[in-house]
C-alpha cells in the first residue's frame, strides 16, 4: 500500500507498525525455537482473536451529539505507550476532547479507504493461511510436528529432505493429498541375510529389532534357535541372521523309534538328542552333516567290518608270431606263458547284522605275468599223399583218440588224433607237440607214416584204415 491511500499520516504509520489487523509485525522476526522444547502455539489467522473490539459507533448524521459520550481516537505508533507492541491497537478515551461533527462528510471520507484496505488484506491472508497445514511426520520412530504448504505426501518428503527407496515403507502413499492434522510415517528398509532352516536368502524388513523382523517375515520363533538376541537392533546396514525352527525328527536305532523335537543344525546333533550313541563305523541312512527336516526319519546303521587279503592270479597275454616253416593251421607254443600274482585287500562288513558284498580297497602285485609266444604256420599244405588218400583216416582217428585233435594219453607220451609220440612226430617233419598241430597236419603226417611203415604203428586200430 502507498502512503497516499491513507487519509492521515497517523493512519499510515499505524498500518506499518501493526499490520492490517492492528497486530505488531515485529514478532515475525523473533528467533524460531527448536521443535520439542516448547508447545506448538501456532494458530491460523482465522483462529486468532479478532483485533477489533466492539466500540460505540460513530454518530451518524441523524444522531444527536448527545448519543455518543466518548469518541474513538486512533493513536499512532509514535504515540503508543511503551510496552504495548504485539497487542491490538490501543484505544484511549479522552474526557473533555473536542467531538467531531456528527454527520459531516469528511468523517465518512476518512473511514472508507481504511475499511477497503482491511478487507483486501484479510482476504489474501485467509487464502495464504488456508494452504498451511499442521502435520505429524514420523521417520523411523522419530516424530515431529511441522507446518507445511505441500499438497501431498511426496511433496512433504521432498520438502523435508527424506529420501525413500524401493524397500522403504511410506504410509500413506506418496500421491496422497495432505490435510491439516494428518500423520505420515516413513520406515526405512534393512537388508537381512537370513539362513532359515539351512536355506540362505536375502530379505528386507522395516522392523527395528530382530524380534520385529521375525514377526514381519512370518518366521515361527517359538522353540527356534536364533543366532543373536531377539532384542538386537537392526541398523540401516542390516545384519546376518541364522534361524533354525523347531522340527520333529524320527530316529530309528536298535529296533526302536524315537521322536524328538529339535532345532539341531545337523542329523548328528538330532541323533545325539534322541539319546543314540554312534560307535566305530556306525553311520545313518542320510549324511550325518546334512540338515534334519521336519518329519524326517533317520535310520542308524550299526556297522561291523574287517579286512581280508586274498591272493589272485593275473592272466598272461598271448603273442602270436607267424612261421613260414609250419603248415597253415599249425600253431606251436614257443614260450609258455605264466600268470602273475597279486594280493587284494577287501573290506568285509555287516550292516545291522546283514553281510554285504566285499568291497575292494587296494591291491599289491607280487609277481608280474609272462607273455606266451605262439608260432602260427603259414606254409601251404600238400594236396595229398599218393597211396594213402583212399584210406579211412576218420575211422582210425575215432579209434585212437575219439576224434579229438588235442587228446593226450594218461601217461602223457602220445597225443593228437593218431596218438603220435614226440620222436615219431619230429621224424615226420613236425615241430612241437603233435596235439598242438592242426587236424589236417596231423592227418598229413599220419599218411606219411603209413607210406613209410604201413599200419604197424597202430596195432589195435590199424585195421580200421581198410574199413
Amino acid at each position: 500500500m502507498s502512503k497516499s491511500q491513507y487519509e492521515t499520516h497517523e493512519a499510515y504509520e499505524a498500518y506499518e507498525a501493526y499490520g492490517p489487523y492492528g497486530q505488531d509485525t515485529s514478532v515475525h522476526t523473533a528467533e524460531t525455537l527448536p521443535y520439542g522444547l516448547y508447545e506448538d502455539t501456532y494458530r491460523p489467522a482465522y483462529e486468532a482473536q479478532a483485533y477489533f473490539v466492539t466500540e460505540p459507533a460513530l454518530p451518524l448524521p441523524r444522531q444527536s451529539a448527545e448519543a455518543v459520550t466518548e469518541p474513538l481516537v486512533v493513536i499512532s505508533q509514535h504515540e503508543a505507550p511503551a510496552g504495548t507492541g504485539g497487542r491490538a491497537a490501543r484505544r484511549r478515551r479522552t474526557h473533555g476532547a473536542e467531538r467531531p461533527e456528527s454527520g459531516g462528510p469528511s468523517a465518512v471520507r476518512r473511514l472508507l479507504p481504511q475499511a477497503l484496505v482491511v478487507a483486501f488484506l484479510a482476504g489474501g491472508t485467509t487464502a495464504f493461511v488456508a494452504k498451511d497445514k499442521a502435520v505429524e511426520l514420523n521417520v523411523d520412530g522419530h516424530t515431529r510436528t511441522l507446518h507445511t504448504f505441500a499438497d501431498d505426501v511426496s511433496e512433504l518428503l521432498a520438502e523435508q529432505g527424506v529420501d525413500v527407496g524401493a524397500h522403504d515403507m511410506v504410509a500413506p502413499t506418496g500421491g496422497t493429498d495432505l490435510a491439516s492434522g494428518d500423520e505420515v510415517a516413513v520406515r526405512y528398509g534393512r537388508p537381512v541375510r537370513l539362513t532359515l532352516d539351512g536355506e540362505r536368502r536375502e530379505v528386507w524388513t522395516t522392523a527395528h529389532t530382530v524380534d520385529g523382523a521375525l514377526r514381519q517375515l512370518g518366521v515361527r520363533a517359538e522353540g527356534a534357535y536364533v543366532s543373536t538376541s531377539r532384542s538386537q537392533p537392526i541398523g540401516r546396514a542390516g545384519l546376518a541372521l541364522d534361524v533354525r525352527t523347531e522340527r520333529a525328527v524320527n530316529v530309528m536305532a536298535d529296533g526302536r523309534t524315537r521322536t524328538v523335537r529339535t532345532n539341531a543344525a545337523t542329523v548328528r546333533q538330532a541323533v545325539e538328542e534322541a539319546g543314540v550313541t554312534l560307535r566305530g563305523q556306525d553311520t545313518t541312512s542320510v549324511p550325518l552333516d546334512s540338515f534334519p527336516r521336519d518329519g524326517q526319519t533317520v535310520t542308524v546303521l550299526r556297522v561291523r567290518g574287517h579286512r581280508e587279503v586274498r591272493e589272485e592270479q593275473i592272466p598272461f597275454a598271448v603273442e602270436r608270431v607267424e612261421d613260414p616253416t609250419l603248415f597253415k593251421g599249425t600253431e606251436v607254443v614257443e614260450r609258455p606263458g605264466r600268470p602273475g600274482l597279486r594280493r587284494v585287500a577287501y573290506l568285509v562288513r555287516t550292516v545291522n547284522g546283514v553281510r554285504e558284498k566285499p568291497r575292494q580297497e587296494g591291491e599289491e602285485v607280487v609277481r608280474k605275468p609272462r607273455r606266451q609266444i605262439v608260432k602260427v604256420g603259414t606254409k601251404p599244405l600238400p594236396p595229398s599223399v599218393h597211396g594213402a588218400d583212399h584210406l579211412d583216416w576218420h575211422g582210425l582217428a575215432a579209434c585212437e583218440s575219439g576224434g579229438r585233435p588235442h587228446a593226450v594219453d594218461p601217461s602223457g607220451t602220445y597225443g593228437g588224433l593218431y596218438q603220435f609220440d614226440t620222436h615219431t612226430w619230429h621224424s615226420l617233419g613236425g615241430t612241437g607237440r603233435p596235439q598242438d598241430a592242426s587236424p589236417s597236419e596231423q592227418t598229413y603226417r599220419a599218411k606219411k607214416l603209413y607210406i613209410r611203415r604201413g599200419a604197424t604203428p597202430w596195432p589195435h586200430c590199424g585195421p580200421r584204415l581198410h574199413g
